[in-house]
């Protein structure tokens, strides 16, 4: 496709944030594989929560061939995705004092279990509420955000915090201030975001980094196959049955 088209240029930057996270965050994702592979042969449970496109990533990793079966997706009714209506009701409710809280009381997560929160921003009220409230009830954070928002715009909590400091482990994404790689004459905005490629492949890879640690300490990872190979439903019933108390997407 080349790198003079306008998608050429896209994929070339994506390609570029890809390069820069594998080579800058190497030591983070390795810690936060280490984090997540303490939890499960600890007995533990994981979580991933993310705010509208923020969730995609945290979807991503759910009941995911290839990911790890106790891995769960702790939902925020309103602020999973463009899926309510209005959309921007979603947006809305990031800001919402409290609600974090109200979310973590009445979910399964308990202390010595892994919250991965994700938010592009990491300045709105509910991912900074999540990633508070979670590490005094005990939880380890690992937070997936793009550090320069919290030098390049103003926190929307009233500490004045971002979600990289409430967070055991941070990765950064990279992703500059506004999510668009590109302009282009005639076009009035920057367009082209790359947070869900990057952000995505962040996820995976803490997900490879961590079956790799359980299989160094001899601890076979729980993962789940493709429901499209032959043996995969077998597979998966069996390894759901046996982490049934870690897994939550299923009840």
């Amino acid at each position: 496709m080349g790198g003079n088209t306008l998608a050429g240029r896209f994929l070339d930057a994506a390609i570029g944030l890809l390069e820069r996270v594998r080579d800058e965050e190497a030591a983070n994702i390795a810690a936060a594989g280490a984090a997540i592979a303490d939890t499960v042969a600890a007995g533990g449970r994981i979580f991933a929560f993310g705010a509208g496109h923020s969730s995609l990533a945290a979807q991503d990793v759910v009941y995911r061939a290839g990911g790890l079966a106790v891995m769960n997706l702790l939902a925020v009714p309103g602020a999973v995705g463009v899926d309510v209506m209005p959309a921007t009701l979603g947006s809305a409710l990031e800001r919402v004092d409290g609600l974090a809280a109200a979310v973590l009381d009445s979910s399964p997560a308990r202390a010595g279990d892994v919250l991965i929160v994700v938010s592009l921003s990491g300045r709105n009220a509910l991912p900074v509420e999540m990633a508070l409230n979670a590490r005094a009830l005990g939880l380890k954070v690992i937070g997936v955000t793009s550090v320069a928002y919290a030098t390049g715009t103003k926190s929307r909590h009233a500490t004045g915090t971002y979600l990289r400091d409430h967070c055991d482990i941070v990765l950064d994404s990279k992703i500059a201030v506004g999510d668009a790689e590109l302009t282009a004459e005639g076009v009035e905005a920057p367009f082209a975001p790359a947070s869900t490629i990057v952000t995505s492949a962040l996820m995976q890879a803490t997900v490879a980094a961590a079956a790799g640690e359980l299989a160094a300490r001899g601890v076979q990872p729980p993962l789940l196959r493709s429901g499209n190979v032959d043996g995969g439903h077998e597979w998966n019933d069996r390894v759901m049955t046996e982490y049934a108390d870690r897994i939550f997407y299923r009840r």
